[in-house]
């Protein structure tokens, strides 16, 4: 099982980016995947998640309209369109299987290694 993050870069404020997460193995049969993000000294937070056979999609507010979640079953992708970049979104961004979150630190079955991204204001 392997999860590859990437898309990852520097942006000016405003603008877009979008993540990729390529599932190997096991990793795309998981029903629920998503995204978190880390910055140093700080606990992983919680993005986005998708339960792909409800086609649910779950934002945090801090992301809510501006990040989209969406998965390409075909090619076991995962995507994180992110528009109207801002500075507070600079983190390392991973990807995750059947994440859950047990107490205030968020695990998963498989996590990842992560993709930079940078918003310069």
């Amino acid at each position: 099982v392997q999860l590859q993050a990437c898309g990852g870069g520097l942006v000016q404020a405003g603008g877009s980016l979008r993540l990729s997460c390529a599932a190997s193995g096991r990793a795309f049969s998981y029903d629920f995947m998503g995204w978190f993000r880390q910055t140093p000294g700080k606990e992983r937070e919680f993005v986005a998640t998708v339960r792909k056979s409800a086609g649910m999609t779950y934002y945090a507010d801090s992301v809510k309209g501006r990040f989209t979640i969406s998965t390409d079953n075909a090619e076991r992708l995962m995507y994180l369109q992110m528009n109207n970049l801002k500075p507070e979104d600079t983190a390392l961004y991973s990807c995750a299987c059947n994440p859950k979150k047990l107490g205030l630190v968020w695990q998963a079955d498989y996590w990842g290694q992560g993709t930079q991204v940078t918003v310069s204001s």
